[in-house]
């Protein structure tokens, strides 16, 4: 029997209508319309799903849409502030971090997490953090220098 789930989505309380082991990837792209997270292996490997929640990493293909009831889920159309783009975003542009930009997302979304709970890393927790998002195109080593980039963007600021 499909069931309402109420969460938080990027600030914005929702609601949707979860039928029986629905994941939340599929209710955030089919029913919420938010399509920044991306649906790649579907098996929880590659990490283009990645979504936060509660402030931690998730791999929304495998979570069930039921467990996101009540919490605060955040994808990466949420990064930015109306124009102005997260210094993750911003890194990442500059950086060149995003070739084909499928693994994007999850990516940024991971570096949040990381950058949420310690402002200035070590590259081998960058690696860490982003160690469950694959990408095919850039060899990783942009996308590492982005995420130290904008984790001294974000020190700056204090």
């Amino acid at each position: 029997m499909a069931t309402a789930v109420e969460f938080t989505l990027n600030g914005n309380a929702v609601a949707a209508i979860a039928e029986p082991g629905e994941t939340l990837l599929s209710v955030l792209r089919n029913r919420l319309g938010d399509t920044s997270p991306k649906a790649g292996c579907l098996q929880g490997t590659c990490g283009a799903c990645t979504v936060l929640v509660d402030g931690e990493p998730v791999l929304s293909c495998l979570l069930l849409a039921d467990a996101a009831a009540g919490r605060h889920v955040e994808t990466v159309r949420g990064l930015a502030q109306g124009p102005q783009l997260h210094p993750l975003q911003e890194a990442f542009m500059e950086r060149f971090a995003a070739q084909c930009g499928f693994c994007t997302p999850g990516m940024l979304m991971a570096a949040k997490a990381l950058l949420d709970h310690n402002r200035n890393p070590t590259r081998a927790e960058v690696i860490e953090a982003i160690s469950g998002n694959v990408c095919r195109c850039t060899g990783y080593l942009p996308i590492i220098e982005a995420i130290l980039e904008a984790a001294r963007r974000l020190s700056a600021r204090g």
